[in-house]
């Protein structure tokens, strides 16, 4: 697949987008036009549909799939997309939200499917319960397996929560084999429901924005609630100690993306230690990933990590 940075001034382009924000603009002669932001496989491409009519300020509205046949220009030495003819997708067409807000090569169900082998590493009886009664929640699984990660720090893509979570875990369980005075029963589901607050910090996968709660309490208390919640349910004590422990891994989050905040003053068990530094290494490293994929430049300025960043692939 051809990124739109390395097409040429002038190539024609027709595919299927969705749009991911959009703004009505009125031109200098007077007449209104569409400021898009078209999403596709990981890409934001910026476009502009000249005399919009009121048909299209109805109709082409945000999180709306559309195919689009445009022109490659450029303004001010950026890529634009020139559209000259654009409609909504329908039923026939051969393609899903899902499929152009997804990263290349991730298939949820198969991080769904290593995730429920991950959990049936929790030996503690309480733990495993727990975990698996709060994901065998289908309103809450449903949206754990597809929201993204964050809004544009690091996975921030459909089903991008789930592969942080599988990531994060895989490196627990590698690096328990070194550690082995962790009490990896804490680590996993701590690694497992770290990030369970966010099905109810962020409105949906497709064009995600926080809710209220998102935005006052954040993900983090969120989730222990959640915890909280299904304890109650399942008769599990609030004084519990490896519950206590599970959810200090989880409020001694550092602040690596959107919404999330340490509630304590850092982690204070090795566990907690251990799931923050790996929370973080493996943000960060997806955040890297996803700049050096629209990088130009050998060398690119990352807003994240305030500093410029190496990234010769793209010479």
């Amino acid at each position: 697949m051809t990124r739109f940075q390395d097409r040429q001034e002038g190539e024609r382009v027709v595919d299927f987008y969705m749009i991911r924000d959009r703004e009505v603009k009125r031109a200098s002669n007077g007449t209104d036009y569409l400021n898009l932001t078209l999403e596709r496989k990981l890409e934001y491409i910026p476009a502009r549909l000249w005399d919009a009519t009121e048909q299209h300020k109805q109709a082409l509205i945000r999180r709306a799939v559309v195919k689009v046949d445009g022109v490659v220009t450029v303004y001010r030495q950026q890529k634009q997309l020139n559209i000259q003819r654009i409609r909504l997708a329908t039923d026939e067409d051969p393609v899903t939200v899902a499929e152009l807000i997804s990263k290349p090569g991730l298939s949820r169900e198969e991080l769904w499917h290593e995730l429920r082998m991950i959990i049936e590493e929790i030996q503690d009886e309480t733990l495993l319960k727990l975990v698996k009664t709060m994901l065998g929640k289908k309103e809450i699984r449903e949206r754990f397996t597809t929201i993204p990660a964050s809004k544009a720090t690091h996975h921030p893509y459909y089903a991008g929560l789930l592969e942080h979570v599988v990531e994060v875990c895989q490196s627990i369980l590698q690096l328990s084999l070194i550690y082995g005075t962790i009490n990896r029963d804490v680590v996993i589901a701590a690694a497992i429901l770290h990030d369970i607050g966010k099905v109810a910090a962020l409105h949906d996968p497709f064009a995600p924005e926080y809710t209220d709660e998102g935005e006052m309490i954040g993900h983090v208390v969120l989730g222990v609630e959640l915890i909280n919640q299904t304890a109650q349910e399942l008769g599990i004590s609030m004084d519990e100690p490896i519950l206590l422990a599970v959810k200090h891994c989880i409020l001694s989050q550092r602040e690596q993306d959107e919404g999330a905040t340490s509630f304590v003053y850092g982690p204070k068990t090795k566990e907690a230690i251990l799931l923050a530094a790996l929370d973080q290494l493996n943000g960060r490293l997806n955040s890297f990933e996803l700049m050096a994929s629209h990088a130009e430049e050998r060398w690119t300025y990352s807003p994240l990590f305030k500093r410029k960043m190496f990234t010769p692939d793209n010479d």
